[in-house]
C-alpha cells in the first residue's frame, strides 16, 4: 500500500461496509442497508471500544482505512479495515442524540460529557480501491492476530484467486500462510459452493462447521471418497467444481454424515473424531453399515471398519514393552503386597488372552 496522508469527516459520512467478510456470505448477498449492517454488529462487543473512545478519544494511528464507493446510490466513504471502530461511534452517536435504548449504553456516557470532535473528524487513510489493502487484510486476519472465522478466510482466499487471478503461491507470499493451507481453504469453499447448488443439501449447517469440513480435507481416505485427489493437483482455475457429477451421490452422503440435515444428526458430533471418520470412510463394511443403519453411530461404524486394530496393537505392544521392562528388577519385590495383587491381576487378564487366541 502507497504511503498516504491521514484526512477526517464526520462521522455521517463514513459508511460501514457491506462486503465486511464477518458478515458472512449470506449478508453479502441482501446487499444491507447502513441500519441493517449496524443491526448485525450490534453484538460484536463494542462496548470496550465506546469506553476507549469516551476516556482516550480515536487516536489519528487508528485511522481505519475507507474506499469511495456507491451504495444505494450514495457516493460514501466505506470502511474496508475498521467497521468495529466505526460501529462503536456510531453506537455512542446515537446514545448522545437520545436515540439509543440499551442501559447498558447509557452507562457507558452517563456523566460524560459529548467529546468535542470525536464524531466530527474520525481519522481515516483513503485508498483508491479495495484491492490496495488485500495483503494487509490477508496478514490481519488470516494468518495473524485478528482472524476471521474459518468460512471468512476461506471466501477472503478465493476472492484473491478467482477475482484477482492468484495462485495458491502468491496468496501464500501475499497473506503469509502455507501453500497447502491456502490449497486446502480454496477447495473446501469450492465445495461449499458447490453444496449451494446441489438439491438437497443445507449449506448453513455446512457453514456453520466450516473448519470441520477443512479439517477432514486433510484426510487423504476423505479426498478419495469424494473423488477428490486430482483437484489438489492443479492449479486453482481447473478445481472448479470440486466434485465431478459421479461423485455428486457420496457429496450428499458425506455432507449428511459430517453436518446432519432436517431429519438426520451428524455422525461426527467433534472435529476430533475426523480421523475416525475418515478410516470409515476408507471401509466397503464400514460404508455398509453408515448406508442401511437409521440412526449409526461413529464408534460402532470404526470398529466395524477396523480402524480399532491400530490402536490395538499399539495397546498391546506398548503393554509387552511395559512388562519385558519391569521384569529386570521386579524380583526384588516379591514380596511386595501391593505388587503382589497387580500381578495377580496381570496374570488372570494375560490367561484371558491366551484363551481367545489358544496359546
Amino acid at each position: 500500500m502507497k504511503q498516504r496522508k491521514i484526512e477526517y469527516a464526520d462521522l455521517s459520512h463514513i459508511a460501514l461496509d457491506p462486503k465486511n467478510p464477518r458478515l458472512g456470505r449470506s449478508a453479502h448477498q441482501k446487499n444491507l442497508a447502513q441500519d441493517e449492517i449496524f443491526d448485525l454488529m450490534r453484538d460484536w462487543s463494542l462496548e470496550e471500544l465506546a469506553t476507549s473512545f469516551l476516556e482516550s478519544g480515536f487516536w489519528a494511528h487508528e485511522a481505519v482505512l475507507c474506499v469511495e464507493e456507491e451504495i444505494h446510490g450514495d457516493d460514501r466513504l466505506v470502511v474496508i479495515e475498521g467497521n468495529r471502530r466505526i460501529a462503536a461511534l456510531k453506537r455512542l452517536k446515537k446514545a448522545y442524540d437520545g436515540d439509543e435504548t440499551s442501559r447498558k449504553w447509557l452507562e457507558i456516557i452517563e456523566g460524560i460529557q459529548e467529546p468535542e470532535k470525536l464524531f466530527s473528524e474520525v481519522p481515516f487513510i483513503r485508498l483508491e480501491e479495495r484491492g490496495e489493502v488485500d495483503a494487509f487484510l490477508g496478514f490481519r486476519h488470516v494468518t495473524g492476530i485478528k482472524e476471521w472465522a474459518p468460512p471468512e478466510k476461506a471466501q477472503f482466499i478465493a476472492k484473491l484467486i478467482d477475482q484477482n487471478g492468484l495462485s495458491y503461491r502468491d496468496v501464500m507470499r501475499q497473506i503469509g500462510s502455507k501453500t497447502p493451507t491456502v490449497q486446502r481453504n480454496y477447495i473446501a469453499y469450492s465445495i461449499l459452493m458447490q453444496m449451494e447448488e446441489t438439491e438437497g443439501l443445507d449449506v448453513g449447517k455446512v457453514e456453520d462447521k466450516f473448519s470441520v469440513l477443512f479439517l477432514s480435507l486433510a484426510r487423504t481416505d476423505v479426498r478419495n471418497f469424494l473423488g477428490l485427489r486430482e483437484k489438489f493437483e492443479v492449479p486453482p482455475e481447473q478445481v472448479r467444481p470440486p466434485i465431478s457429477e459421479e461423485f455428486v451421490p457420496r457429496l450428499k452422503e458425506y455432507s449428511r454424515w459430517l453436518f446432519g440435515d432436517e431429519e438426520n444428526a451428524p455422525v461426527v458430533t467433534d472435529s476430533r473424531q475426523v480421523d475416525k471418520f475418515s478410516k470409515v470412510l476408507a471401509s466397503d463394511e464400514g460404508l455398509d453399515y453408515l448406508r442401511t443403519v437409521r440412526r449409526p453411530s461413529l464408534e460402532k461404524a470404526f470398529v466395524i471398519a477396523g480402524g480399532d486394530q491400530e490402536e490395538l496393537y499399539e495397546l498391546m505392544t506398548t503393554a509387552a514393552y511395559n512388562v519385558e521392562e519391569a521384569l529386570s528388577s521386579i524380583h526384588h519385590y516379591a514380596d511386595d503386597e501391593k505388587l503382589i495383587r497387580i500381578v495377580q491381576r496381570l496374570s488372570s487378564n494375560v490367561a484371558q488372552i491366551n484363551k481367545i487366541f489358544e496359546i
